[in-house]
């Protein structure tokens, strides 16, 4: 399907620099979608060994818990850990990837430097609970960056996803549209041509006789 145009010369000159900027930049797109699915593919794999990880040691850690309650009671453990001994917050900065904003996560703890991990005295506590503790405080910042992949390939999936869209508007819709406008206006002006010297031809042939 050929766009609706006057068939000019002036607008051929036009229709041939829409056509080079819109090759140009399907190329682009093009090579920007290839590297962001080389990127989305590495993120993928890493936030399956990421998950892997984090689900193997909040497993092993949720196991002392339990073992923890059965020794100690609900009631204590709760009591043992309901005055946690720091703060911590989400500090969340972002990093451009192929014009995509993804989010880079980072704890800040707020408290004593020098604060125990554990909220409690050891007199009325078990080793499962501070197993249990240990392993937390240890997964926490895998666990903080595996969220932070996962976000990454959530908008890095996206941005495939548009770039994709784009990348076939040109090369199906726009590019041909282009081409087949180019083609038939070059044929009518071709056909105009042959029509202007046709009639020339005559005038010269009538002049001469």
């Amino acid at each position: 399907m050929r766009l609706n145009v006057n068939p000019t010369r002036m607008e051929l000159s036009r229709l041939k620099k829409r056509l080079k900027v819109a090759v140009r930049g399907h190329k682009l797109l093009k090579d920007k979608q290839d590297e962001l699915m080389k990127k989305f593919i590495d993120l993928i794999k890493k936030n399956n060994e990421l998950r892997l990880k984090v689900e193997e040691e909040l497993t092993k850690s949720l196991k002392d818990f339990m073992m923890a309650r059965a020794v100690m009671g609900t009631e204590a453990l709760e009591e043992a850990i309901a005055m946690p001994a720091e703060t911590i917050k989400l500090d969340v900065t972002k990093k451009n990837i192929m014009s995509v904003n993804v989010p880079i996560m980072n704890f800040v703890r707020e408290g004593s430097e020098n604060a125990s991990i554990y909220p409690y005295g050891f007199f009325a506590t078990t080793g499962e609970l501070d197993a249990a503790i240990k392993k937390l405080y240890d997964i926490m910042p895998h666990l903080l960056e595996l969220a932070e992949v996962e976000k990454s390939c959530q908008l890095m999936a996206d941005e495939i996803e548009k770039t994709r869209r784009r990348v076939n508007a040109l090369e199906y819709v726009m590019i041909p549209q282009l081409k087949e406008t180019i083609k038939y206006i070059t044929m009518k002006l071709d056909e105009n041509e042959r029509g202007t010297l046709t009639r020339l031809m005559k005038i010269k042939s009538m002049m001469q006789k």
